[in-house]
Parts: C-alpha cells; sequence; structure tokens
C-alpha cells in the first residue's frame, strides 16, 4: 500500500512487500502522474534502503529533505554496525563487549583502520611504527606557546592537528598502500603527544614525552600525568578503565564528527586536515561534549546544596527547562551497551581510589534514582556511556575541559578508518542540495533611492 506523503500529492510505494518469500528489489516514487523506480539496497545485516542518487535527474529536479540526515544513508561502509533499537555495537562484525574485555585500544585500532584484529607480529610492528613516528616537531611547541592558557584543549588540539599538516606538506598518494600506511602510523602517534601537550599546557606542567619501553595507553598516561619531581607510577586499575573508554569512544557510525571527516576528506584533504575538523565537529555539547555537560550539571547540583531528589524532579516536569544530562541516547532505543561496560570499570576506579568528592557522590546518587524510579525505568532513561565515562576522569583528575579531548584520542582510530575507507572507495565529494525558502526575484535600488 502506497505510504501518502504531503498532502497525497506525493506517494511512496516501496513495493517491499513478500513476493514469494523474496522481497521486491524496487521502489517507486510517485509524483502526480509520474512514476520513477530505484533500487533497494541491502546491507549485510538486512538494513534496507532506497538508492535516490539518480533521482534529480531522473525527475528533473526532484530532491529529498531530511533535516539533520536521520533518515538519509550517506554511505556504505564495513567498519561498524549500530542497532539502536537492539542496544548492538559491533566493530568490523567483533561485539563491543568482547572488543572492551578481550582485546587492547591498538588492537582495536588496528581492527578498525585494516579490518581485522591483528596477529602479535601485526600488532607489535604496529606499535613500534607508532612509536617512530611519535616525535613532535619542537616548533610546535612554539604554537603551544602562543595560546593563552585559559584557551579550550579542544581549541588548541584542533589547532595543533591541522598544524601537523605544515610539518607534514606533502599529500598523502591514496592509492599507495606504503604512503597510506605512513600518514596512518603518523597521526596516531602524534596525536597522543598533542593531547597530552594540551591538558599540561592548561595545568601549568612541562610538556614531556613518553618512553619507548611503555605501552599505548600507558604512555599517554604518563604524558599526561607525569609531574616533574615524581616518579611515575602505572595504576592498572586506571589503565584498564582508560583503555576500555578509548575502546567504546573508538567509533560509533556515521556521527556528526566522523561524518564531518568523511565530507571534508571527499574534497580529496588530507588525513591530519580532515581529523582537524572532526575534532571541531566533536567539540559541541550535542555530541563530544556531552561527557563535560554532564559534570557541569553535577556542579550546578553540589553548588545548588546536592539535593539530587529535587533535581529528579525537575528532569519529570514538562514545564521545567532542567536537562538530566547523561541519561538516555539519541540513538540507543533501550539501553547503551557501551553503558554497561563502563559502569563496572566506574565503580571499580572509584572504590580502588576512595576519593572523597562530592560531586562523585551526587553522580552515584543520581545513578541509583535513575535506575529504580519507575519514570525513568518505562522510558528507558538509563546512564549512558557519558554519565560513567565523565565520572572516571573526574576520578582520574582529568580536568572537565579535557573530557571532550579524550574522546577525540578514542574516536582517532574510527576517524582514520572512515577517512582511509571513503578515499579508497574513490567517494564524489559531498555536495548536499537544499530547498530555497527566501525571496523571489527582486529589482536592484541604488542606494540613494532606498
Amino acid at each position: 500500500m502506497p505510504l501518502k506523503l504531503s498532502n497525497n500529492i506525493v506517494s511512496l510505494s516501496s513495493l517491499i512487500t513478500q513476493k514469494k518469500h523474496q522481497m521486491s528489489d524496487k521502489a517507486t516514487l510517485q509524483v502526480g502522474d509520474k512514476s520513477y523506480e530505484f533500487p533497494l539496497i541491502k546491507g549485510t545485516e538486512n538494513e534496507i534502503a532506497i538508492n535516490v542518487k539518480t533521482l534529480r535527474t531522473a525527475s528533473q529536479g526532484i530532491i529529498t529533505i531530511d533535516p539533520g540526515f536521520k533518515n538519509t544513508g550517506s554511505c556504505e561502509s564495513a567498519i561498524t554496525f549500530l542497532d539502536g533499537e537492539k542496544g548492538i555495537l559491533r566493530y568490523r562484525g567483533y561485539s563491543i563487549e568482547e572488543l572492551a574485555n578481550k582485546a587492547s585500544f591498538l588492537e582495536v585500532a588496528y581492527a578498525l583502520i585494516f579490518g581485522d584484529l591483528p596477529s602479535n607480529e601485526q600488532l607489535d610492528k604496529f606499535h613500534s611504527d607508532i612509536k617512530s613516528k611519535s616525535v613532535v616537531d619542537e616548533d610546535v611547541k612554539k604554537i603551544i606557546d602562543a595560546f593563552p592558557k585559559n584557551a579550550h584543549p579542544m581549541g588548541i588540539l584542533s589547532s595543533l592537528t591541522s598544524a601537523l599538516v605544515a610539518f607534514n606538506p606533502s599529500s598523502v598518494n591514496v592509492d599507495s598502500e606504503e604512503e597510506m600506511y605512513r600518514a596512518i602510523v603518523k597521526i596516531m602517534g602524534k596525536f597522543p603527544v598533542l593531547v597530552a601537550w594540551a591538558m599540561r599546557k592548561i595545568e601549568g606542567l612541562p610538556l614531556n614525552y613518553g618512553s619507548s619501553s611503555l605501552g599505548y595507553i600507558e604512555n599517554v598516561m604518563k604524558m599526561m600525568f607525569e609531574k616533574p619531581n615524581e616518579e611515575f607510577i602505572i595504576n592498572p586499575i586506571i589503565k584498564s578503565a582508560l583503555d576500555k573508554l578509548l575502546i567504546l569512544h573508538a567509533d560509533h557510525e556515521q556521527n556528526c564528527s566522523t561524518s564531518t571527516v568523511r565530507i571534508v576528506g571527499s574534497s580529496h584533504a588530507g588525513l591530519f586536515a580532515s581529523v582537524s575538523a572532526g575534532i571541531s565537529a566533536l567539540w559541541g555539547p550535542l555530541h563530544g561534549g556531552a561527557n563535560q555537560a554532564v559534570l557541569e550539571m553535577l556542579e550546578s547540583i553540589k553548588a545548588d546544596g546536592g539535593d539530587t531528589k529535587k533535581y529528579m524532579a525537575k528532569a519529570k516536569d514538562k514545564n521545567d527547562s532542567f536537562r538530566l544530562m547523561g541519561f538516555g541516547h539519541r540513538v540507543y532505543k533501550n539501553f547503551d551497551p557501551r553503558a554497561r561496560i563502563i559502569k563496572a570499570a566506574a565503580h571499580e576506579v572509584l572504590n580502588d581510589l576512595g576519593i572523597d568528592d562530592p560531586i562523585l557522590d551526587i553522580a552515584r546518587a543520581l545513578e541509583q534514582e535513575a535506575l529504580n524510579d519507575p519514570y525513568f525505568v518505562e522510558r528507558k532513561l538509563y546512564p549512558n556511556v557519558d554519565f560513567y565515562s565523565g565520572i572516571i576522569y573526574r576520578a582520574m583528575g582529568i580536568p572537565v575541559e579535557m573530557f571532550t579531548v579524550m574522546f577525540a584520542l578514542g574516536r582517532l582510530p574510527g576517524w582514520i578508518a572512515q577517512w582511509k575507507e571513503m578515499r579508497l572507495r574513490k567517494e564524489p565529494i559531498g555536495r548536499p542540495r537544499q530547498i530555497y525558502t527566501g525571496e523571489n526575484y527582486r529589482e536592484f535600488i541604488p542606494i540613494e533611492k532606498r
């Protein structure tokens, strides 16, 4: 039966009806007395899409409109599968639960970028090549020095990532496997340094490097937390939690920052420039800034006396503008599988560190109330990954403004994988259309007559 749209002016018959246990491979769009057929595309997880790439040409100018692209597939991708209704997240076919509990971040990064989990030899070479490219040009320090101490670290990170282009001016030949690999290990090596330096800038600490004897995550921790007058000791519980957090953030299908990386890369902009654009997209509070928004909310609750029941009531009041940050998810309609994983890590970290922090006490109280309040349970407004990641970063002593930077560190392999896939598939330049709603033609009036 046709789906009626726009006051019956347009009707869409998907023809996805069962015929002899087989679906039709076409969809029909009817506009007035004309109809147009378009092929159906079926993914490996049985997702179905209507391929409308010939719509504008075939119909002499008709386009689809989908604000926010919520119902529009921008590409075909073999990297990440996400089912928000069932709470499924897989990287390259591997479940997020198994990856978070059994793999290291570097293993996951390799799988995302190259398609399969690495062997010991492949992982060792990958790590060795990354370490060989982890030194940043000393002139980059001059750029950091030019930033004021109160500069937001996301602004610093985006600028420094873009600046790497100046220190690596030759463009990557994407048809050369060797050149592509060299660009990948270069940004995987230098990016953690920039992350650590962004934090040390706002903390007033000297800029440092990791150690060739340490693993990827251990080096990140050393560069971020090492004090000039103290021997740095790795806390295994914090290391494990950080490993998990970065894995959970490594990719998430075609979200705002990832689609930004792909669309910038579609102009044949290089990897560093495309990642820099992704960082800027991630910065917003509706995306990567969500975990920062959680802590800012907790701070405001504390400043108002710390009454969590009061704020739970405000969250349920439709006439109250207060929003409970870190609960529910735009994509996951049932539960966020990442939250289930990191919840245990959050409690481990808090128990191990034994921190006396009223902010974390408020977070615990909100979590318990939400998990037991029928209003939140019925609406499946469970604590999400942003809620728990903010708590962990707070417990680790990472400044609130650095939370999104940590998100970027985790998301880096996903951005690389998506950029690489897009370039190797030779996808066309991104160029969305629009429906114009402005003035019709107007005569120009000379300024003296206006």
